[in-house]
């Protein structure tokens, strides 16, 4: 199993949760982040005043699929949430070595 985690542009979700959808993933956690790489942070004016916004909003995507969906999920969400425009995000890839769904005591494969 793969834990697959992506850190994209807000705006990117509803785009990203709609190409994993036909996948057969059949849930993810998502977290309002926030966060800079090559961004840097912006530069912002308000009221008149110029300050600047250090870490910029992101959207975190986790997921755990079986190893033999994985290639297709890390695929699926480069390309939906992909603008061509720096800050477009990252995608990490880690072994699980274990899942259980409480409710039921199912583990690893059907856990999820």
């Amino acid at each position: 199993m793969k834990l697959i985690m992506a850190i994209i542009k807000p705006f990117k979700l509803d785009e990203v949760r709609d190409a994993l959808t036909p996948l057969g993933v059949q849930g993810l956690t998502v977290s309002e982040v926030k966060g800079f790489g090559r961004q840097k942070g912006q530069t912002e004016i308000y009221r008149g005043a110029e300050y600047h916004v250090s870490f910029l909003p992101k959207v975190k995507i986790e997921v755990v699929v079986g190893d033999d969906l994985a290639d297709g999920v890390i695929e699926a969400i480069a390309k939906a949430a992909n603008t061509g425009k720096i800050g477009d995000g990252k995608i990490f890839v880690m072994d699980v070595e274990r899942a259980m769904r409480i409710r039921t005591g199912e583990t690893d494969a059907a856990a999820l």
